[in-house]
């Protein structure tokens, strides 16, 4: 009944129109009009016990999320972000969160409480932060196989749905 009132070609233009046909452009998410590479970087998990540098994940498909607990966007997203690692990660995906919070406790009972099993980095100077240029939290970059940041949300985005799994695929080709 909608698409009579529609018509053949609205429906047409909402399921298969630019957006569907790019993953990227359905998601919101901004694409650098030319390659760089992702910016190196070398954090503490905020236990202390971890270092985690960008280097570390050459090869795989990097989604790095700039987040902080303070933020209610940000915890609304990272279920999304876990459960699009747990369906990838053993594909080459690998999801690391850098809180800018200062409170090491406060981050560890939040993960511990929430079950994420990604990497989790603290970025207490906000330095690396500054050096990808984050404006807004969250804010999340895909860095491909090769080390290049290949799109940028800012703002909160669904991770687990039918577009993102469609950009994840895209990356992990």
């Amino acid at each position: 009944m909608w698409r009579a009132r529609l018509g053949i070609a609205a429906v047409l233009l909402l399921t298969c129109g630019p957006a569907a046909a790019d993953p990227f452009a359905s998601m919101s998410l901004i694409r650098p009009p030319r390659s760089s590479v992702a910016p190196e970087f070398s954090l503490r998990s905020p236990d202390g016990k971890a270092s985690i540098r960008r280097s570390d994940y050459a090869g795989k498909v990097l989604l790095l999320n700039f987040w902080a607990t303070w933020c209610p966007p940000c915890r609304e997203e990272m279920p999304g972000m876990q459960r699009l690692y747990e369906r990838y990660r053993d594909r080459g995906l690998v999801v690391v969160a850098v809180a800018l919070d200062t409170n090491a406790t406060g981050i560890q009972a939040f993960v511990k409480q929430q079950g994420f099993s990604f990497p989790v980095a603290q970025d207490v100077d906000g330095e690396v932060a500054e050096r990808y240029r984050v404006l807004r939290l969250p804010s999340t970059f895909l860095v491909d196989r090769a080390g290049n940041t290949v799109a940028l949300a800012m703002g909160p985005r669904e991770w687990d749905t039918t577009p993102s799994h469609a950009v994840i695929e895209t990356l992990l080709k």
